[in-house]
């Protein structure tokens, strides 16, 4: 028999904390959760952003099966809202959330988790995948928002039996990545380094930050390095994360100039490009593209499965993907 139960979670209270995260770390070992469902992600500065936590569990024989941790924002006006995995607050949910979802060894179990969730309020579901959905559309509430936006990923297993990515492109983006790396190794052979250690991999994610804002800020926007807390999370994570293996960052030169930097997270055979810098964006987007075909490949080579560009329809996404998968973001009422 399975029990669900939603209860608050004492904000302040390390003790709780620590045994959540205990709790978390078993089932993350048993469940096919993604990286942004770990306890990696979930539980950077959870005490700072979860300032209302509401935790669903589902045991059964004295094991847990199923864990989902929401925030709640209470209304002025109307029902509370619950912000699964979120702060649902702007500048804490800077750190975007995609592949979201509970955490489970049952697929059958989410739409009860859910359940027990509505009762205290309604639910904002941010980039969940498809079993999250229809466990959404199991519970018979009304839907308020539906977006869905498309994943591309690349399937390494194919680019490791094609010898490589430029096979499964098309002839034409074949022929001009080609031409773009040829120029690019006229300042000298293209060489990509993996951060070391943590304080390598901090001063990569800074370098990294200051390329991507100089590109950002050059058409007009803010970029993602304006938020504070968005840095200071990321510093953060990194520390956790890296000596686990679940990030890096990579940096991709020419001789001796650098081409750009990639952040990404490494979790169960699945390499997760969320974000990057790239030098002389004014040159259009062949660095970028050159410097996600020499990763591509160095985690094809790697044993990898899946390299996920993540959501969004950006071109350089869309001429390397093998496959596309929608992610959802939904309110769900009672």
């Amino acid at each position: 028999m399975v029990t669900v139960t939603a209860s608050p979670i004492e904000p302040g209270g390390t003790a709780a904390w620590e045994a959540l995260a205990q709790r978390w770390r078993v089932l993350e070992s048993e469940a096919d959760g993604s990286f942004f469902t770990s306890w990696t992600w979930i539980g950077c500065l959870a005490s700072e952003r979860f300032d209302a936590p509401l935790l669903v569990a589902a045991d059964a024989a004295g094991e847990t099966v199923a864990l989902a941790l929401f925030n709640r924002r209470r209304r002025w006006i109307g029902r509370s809202r619950l912000w699964l995995h979120e702060a649902g607050r702007r500048a804490l949910d800077t750190p975007f959330i995609e592949h979201n979802g509970v955490l489970t060894r049952d697929p059958a179990l989410i739409a009860d988790c859910l359940r027990a969730a509505l009762r205290h309020g309604h639910l904002v579901l941010s980039g969940v995948e498809e079993p999250t959905l229809l466990a959404a559309r199991a519970t018979g509430k009304a839907w308020r928002r539906q977006e869905p936006r498309p994943a591309p990923w690349v399937d390494l297993r194919r680019v490791r039996s094609s010898g490589g990515i430029a096979p499964l492109l098309s002839a034409n983006a074949r022929q001009q990545l080609r031409r773009a790396r040829r120029a690019l190794e006229t300042g000298g052979p293209l060489r990509l380094a993996r951060a070391a250690d943590p304080a390598e991999a901090l001063a990569f994610l800074r370098e990294m930050a200051g390329l991507h804002q100089a590109s950002w800020q050059a058409r007009g926007q803010p970029g993602a390095f304006s938020e504070p807390f968005f840095v200071r999370f990321h510093e953060t994570l990194l520390a956790r994360a890296l000596p686990r293996g679940e990030a890096e960052l990579l940096r991709i030169t020419a001789g001796p100039r650098v081409l750009g930097l990639l952040y990404n997270f490494v979790h169960k055979g699945r390499v997760l490009a969320y974000q990057s810098g790239f030098a002389g964006a004014a040159a259009g987007p062949s660095i970028g593209q050159v410097c996600h075909w020499l990763a591509i490949e160095e985690h094809a080579a790697a044993g990898r499965n899946v390299y996920d560009f993540l959501a969004g329809e950006a071109r350089y996404k869309t001429r390397f993907a093998t496959d596309v998968m929608d992610m959802h973001w939904l309110d769900l009422e009672r």
